[in-house]
């Protein structure tokens, strides 16, 4: 019931993934949201914010922003950045992760989508086959409708762990030759 929502990948924070990983295994484009995935709601582009891109780019792969927010917000967020940017995206229509592929020049195959939350991000990113990554939120001073998404997150999250703790469970004893 609730896989349609589920990550493929999770990490503490968008900082944290291994991006030269992905590179090797042939991903070449990046698409993220920016609000709580890369700086705190409504806040400019930090300095970390902006080493990530510019390594992002050292490594190879092509980057775009593609968040709800009006376009005055995403072309601040971007200023110094400098990336590529969807604004009004409609997170979790499909029809603006199509766009960003087209804009960097990738495939779904070999795009990455990450975000920070379940039911617009991750979602959205699902359901055109993309590789999802749910970071953390930054900070916890979010609006008050997405304060009340969180709490059904939690159920998401809930049983996606449980989901993975039973494969995992299940591919050990195949392994073992414990087949049920």
């Amino acid at each position: 019931m609730f896989r349609k929502f589920y990550p493929k990948r999770l990490a503490p924070s968008s900082y944290d993934i291994d991006y030269e990983k992905l590179y090797a295994n042939g991903y070449r484009g990046i698409l993220y949201d920016i609000d709580n995935t890369l700086v705190k709601h409504g806040a400019d582009a930090t300095p970390r914010a902006k080493e990530l891109l510019a390594r992002l780019k050292t490594i190879g792969f092509q980057t775009c922003l593609i968040s709800n927010n009006s376009e005055m917000r995403v072309s601040r967020f971007n200023k110094d950045i400098g990336t590529n940017y969807i604004f009004k995206a409609n997170k979790p229509a499909t029809k603006n992760y199509i766009k960003a592929c087209k804009i960097m020049g990738t495939q779904i195959s070999n795009t990455v989508f990450v975000g920070d939350q379940i039911f617009t991000d991750v979602y959205g990113a699902n359901r055109v086959g993309m590789l999802t990554y749910l970071v953390k939120p930054i900070h916890p001073k979010e609006e008050i409708q997405i304060v009340l998404k969180r709490k059904l997150e939690r159920i998401v999250l809930y049983f996606y762990r449980r989901d993975l703790a039973k494969e995992k469970l299940s591919r050990n004893e195949e392994r073992d030759g414990f087949n049920k």
